[in-house]
């Protein structure tokens, strides 16, 4: 992992698709013809389940490393430049020669939805191979964000890699990119026993396992080898399913928003942190509904978060006791971490 300034909460491999998105707001309408509208704000940012989420994951006191397949054009060069911009160790992007970087273009409504143009450009290419192993088990924990994007990623070797992780005590965190199915379930299938948390959505859990109710289908999942499940669910927060405990409801935070692009991988960064640092699940699940709450209220996946001190103290306004407690796990967490370093 790079060097990064300042205290670290700890380190993070991403794994997954990093993709270059286009934003622009508001878009009532595509112009006919050759015609044109203005906006009031037009953004480029690193996105997807690996991108959005390690920019996030920096933010939040993280020392990240990506791993994704790019292009060798100017977008790569682009979302080279802004990772090492937060801070993140971009040793492990895969430069494809002539090829293209994932991107999307997103012309944002009034209402914060988000039609979709989208290239995948290089994302497809990554293989096992292209990864290096002995780096991802120098980091605390691994997200494996949007596997279904990278199907060749997708056969013994990619169990293997992902296996020797979890097999080394490193917690997994998988995440999907796109809407899924029974379909896509089956291509996972040989992933699930090494998966310490799956952290879907709550149409993508629906899709994957065919059941409406989110506690039954979470626990299906539990049933096939996951660990946990973390399912997001809009303005209703989140939902927590873990052996042997009843379902907990996480509330969302209140915001205003303007655009939804990257609230799920917000919240992955935020409950990954809260669990790196020792939260219990449900608070860090709510240290990740408020990150989601700031990434809705502006434009990109990265919007609105600062830093940790900035989430928790969106968290302070609705719940003081959670966002002092939280804090103070996490100050503790660093603390330790600092004796350690001094005794080493």
């Amino acid at each position: 992992m790079t060097a990064v300034l300042g205290p670290r909460v700890g380190t993070v491999a991403v794994l997954g698709p990093h993709i270059i998105d286009v934003l622009g707001r508001p878009v009532t309408e595509i112009p006919a013809g050759q015609g044109s509208a203005r906006l009031d704000e037009i953004r480029v940012t690193v996105a997807g389940t690996g991108g959005g989420a390690a920019v996030d994951l920096a933010k939040l006191g993280m020392s990240v490393a990506s791993f994704a397949a790019v292009g060798d054009d100017l977008l790569g060069q682009l979302l080279d430049s802004q990772l090492r911009a937060h801070g993140v160790d971009t040793g492990g992007l895969v430069w494809r020669r002539g090829g293209v970087t994932s991107s999307t273009i997103l012309p944002i409504r009034p209402n914060g939805e988000r039609p979709a143009l989208h290239v995948p450009g290089a994302t497809p290419s990554l293989r096992a191979a292209d990864v290096d192993g002995a780096a991802l088990l120098t980091a605390d924990a691994l997200l494996f964000g949007g596997p279904e994007t990278m199907p060749q990623l997708l056969n013994s070797d990619g169990v293997a890699l992902i296996a020797a992780v979890h097999a080394a005590g490193k917690p997994v965190f998988v995440d999907l990119l796109h809407p899924a199915t029974t379909a896509t379930l089956d291509l996972l299938t040989p992933f699930l026993p090494s998966i310490d948390w799956f952290l879907p959505n709550d149409d993508q859990l629906r899709g994957l396992t065919g059941i409406d109710d989110l506690a039954a289908a979470g626990r299906a999942l539990l049933a096939r080898g996951v660990g946990a499940v973390a399912v997001t669910v809009g303005a209703q927060g989140a939902l927590l399913v873990q052996p042997d405990r009843d379902p907990v409801s996480v509330p969302a935070l209140p915001t205003t928003v303007v655009d939804t692009t990257g609230c799920g991988d917000s919240f992955n960064a935020g409950m990954i942190t809260g669990l790196l640092s020792g939260c219990t699940p449900e608070d860090a699940a709510l240290l990740g509904c408020a990150c989601g709450a700031l990434v809705a209220s502006g434009l990109g996946s990265d919007a609105g978060i600062v830093d940790r001190a900035g989430v928790l103290a969106l968290i302070a306004g609705s719940d003081p006791a959670a966002a002092h407690r939280i804090g103070d796990t996490v100050d503790a967490h660093l603390a330790g971490r600092a004796r350690v370093a001094l005794d080493a």
